[in-house]
This record gives C-alpha cells, sequence and structure tokens, in this order.
C-alpha cells in the first residue's frame, strides 16, 4: 500500500518524506510541479484533486496549505478557504471513497485561537481564531472530524506549535539572520513563555498518530514540552550563530512606544514578544516525548 503525501516538497513534509522512505514505505505525492518520480500534480488554489489521486492508497498525510501571504487576508479570503478547507474536504472525501484507512491533517495551534494569558493552552481550550488562516484551518479541523465519524476512516489532527530544524523560513529565520549579520536588536526579558518543537520530533508525532488507534477523532498540540521566552530564544540563536550573547538588551519600553506608532507594528512586536504557550500532555499520554530541545540547539538545528 501506498502513503500519500501534500505539501511533501516543504519545510515539514520533506522530513516526513524522509522519515517514511527510511521505513519502506511507498509514497505518493501531490504537488503543484512534478518534483518527485510519483507525482500527482495539482495545484490546490486552480484544480479539483483528480479522482484516481488516491488509489491503492493506505494513508493520507495532508500538510499542504495556504498560510503567510504578505497580500491583505480580507482581500484573498477566498484563496484561504479554497485551499485550506475546501480542497481538504475534498480530498478527505476522496480517501473514503478509495478505501484510505488512515488521514493525519497537519493543521495549525493558530485554529484554537490565541491561548489564554498566564496558561499554557491545551486543546480543550478552544477560543474564536484570529485571522482567516486559523479560521480556515478550524472549519478545515470540524469538517474532518465530522467525516471521518461518519465514514468510520481514521482521522486524527494535529496541531504543531512554533517548528525550528534545518532549512527552516520564516521569522526564526530572519532571526537568526539579523543576529549572524549584527542587525537584530537584543531582546529583553520579559518573562514571556512560547512553544517550540523541533521538525523532526513534529515528524515522530505524525507518524504516532497515524498508527495509534487512540488518536482516531482527535487533535493533539505538538510542542517539545517546554516553553520558552523570546530573550532565551534569542540566547540560543546567538549559540547557533556562533555569536556571543549581549549583556544588554533593548529596554522593553522602547518596543512599548514602538506599538504605539500602528496596529501592523504592534502585531509584529507582539509576535516577537508576546505569549504563544501550549501544553502537549495530551500527545505525551500517547507515549510522544520529544527528544530535542531549544538547549540543544547548534547550527545542525538550522
Amino acid at each position: 500500500m501506498i502513503d500519500f503525501v501534500t505539501g511533501g516538497s516543504g519545510f515539514i513534509g520533506q522530513r516526513l518524506v524522509s522519515a517514511l522512505k527510511q521505513s519502506d514505505s511507498e509514497i505518493r505525492f501531490l504537488s503543484r510541479k512534478c518534483q518527485f518520480e510519483d507525482t500527482i500534480v495539482c495545484d490546490l488554489q486552480l484544480e479539483d484533486i483528480p479522482d484516481q489521486a488516491l488509489n491503492n492508497v493506505n494513508t493520507v498525510f495532508h500538510l499542504a496549505g495556504f498560510a503567510h501571504d504578505m497580500r491583505d487576508a480580507s482581500k484573498i479570503a477566498d484563496l484561504y478557504y479554497k485551499v485550506n478547507v475546501s480542497a481538504t474536504v475534498q480530498l478527505a472525501n476522496l480517501a473514503v471513497k478509495s478505501g484510505v484507512k488512515r488521514f493525519v491533517f497537519v493543521s495549525s495551534v493558530k485554529a484554537g485561537g490565541s491561548p489564554p494569558i498566564g496558561i499554557c493552552a491545551n486543546e480543550k481550550d478552544q477560543r474564536n481564531a484570529e485571522d482567516v488562516y486559523g479560521r480556515t484551518k478550524r472549519e478545515a479541523e470540524l469538517k474532518l472530524l465530522e467525516i471521518g465519524q461518519v465514514s468510520g476512516m481514521h482521522v486524527s489532527i494535529i496541531r504543531p506549535s512554533l517548528v525550528y530544524g534545518p532549512d527552516v523560513k520564516g521569522n526564526l529565520q530572519l532571526m537568526l539572520s539579523g543576529i549572524g549579520k549584527g542587525w537584530f536588536p537584543p531582546l529583553p526579558e520579559t518573562g514571556n513563555r512560547r512553544s517550540m518543537i523541533h521538525v523532526d520530533d513534529l515528524v515522530r508525532a505524525i507518524l504516532l498518530i497515524a498508527e495509534d488507534k487512540r488518536a482516531n477523532g482527535e487533535i493533539f498540540i505538538a510542542t517539545d514540552g517546554t516553553p520558552y521566552s523570546s530573550r532565551e530564544i534569542y540566547n540560543a540563536m546567538c549559540g547557533v550563530a556562533g555569536k556571543s550573547i549581549p549583556k544588554w538588551s533593548v529596554p522593553k519600553i522602547l518596543f512599548d512606544i514602538a506599538s504605539l506608532v500602528s496596529p501592523r507594528i504592534k502585531y509584529k512586536i507582539n509576535k516577537l514578544l508576546g505569549n504563544e504557550c501550549y501544553s502537549s500532555a495530551k500527545l505525551e499520554a500517547l507515549g510522544f516525548k520529544a527528544k530535542k530541545s531549544l538547549k540543544d540547539m547548534n547550527e545542525t538545528d538550522f
């Protein structure tokens, strides 16, 4: 039987594919370009998934999604919905029709909304998602769980916290590059807490919920079990970049003042210094334990 992977060329997808290959799995991909030997070429923004895509497939790992677009999200909300909801539902329905046994959806902690202040949120701390990305991920989750319940197909969902590892993109890579080049400012210690997980640990968690029958019909948050302050993350990045840790930091009041300039700047500073703490106790109850942490980071982790 075949494992089917969407988003296999992405940051997480590449590591998942490597792990599947080590277990001698036969893999089929869905991608916008023919990058692999057995690839179903399909652009989820424009096309429906071909009916034959899941023939002889045992497990679907659905990682593809639409996120982090720099355009005004309100102007492309339909694109978020098309990829994150409609395409996900179509894939799940096709999986049922094709006799797929297991369906794993890589969602996001954003689907649960912002965690309450002062706690590390778990799966029961469900709040309204704050942006179109989170809302579409949440809607996809609910529809998938319903499909699984009605059809009997094993459906499990994972919400990764901030993921790091080799070739990571986004804010972490920007911070690392800025520290290496000397322009990223030393962050103040504010006591905030942010959850993270190494990409290899996330892959292990994905494979676990695909195999464990107790994961059927459930949502799991994935972290390494230890929250970090933004200053601790900054210090670790200095080590990765081979830079000494500055003994000073930019006063927090300067960030507070900058937040008053515009809502966009306030949003970016909150992304940098705010709280994003989550609990993976439910995942750990299945036997998961992270093997890597922020304290273990070195050049090979980025």
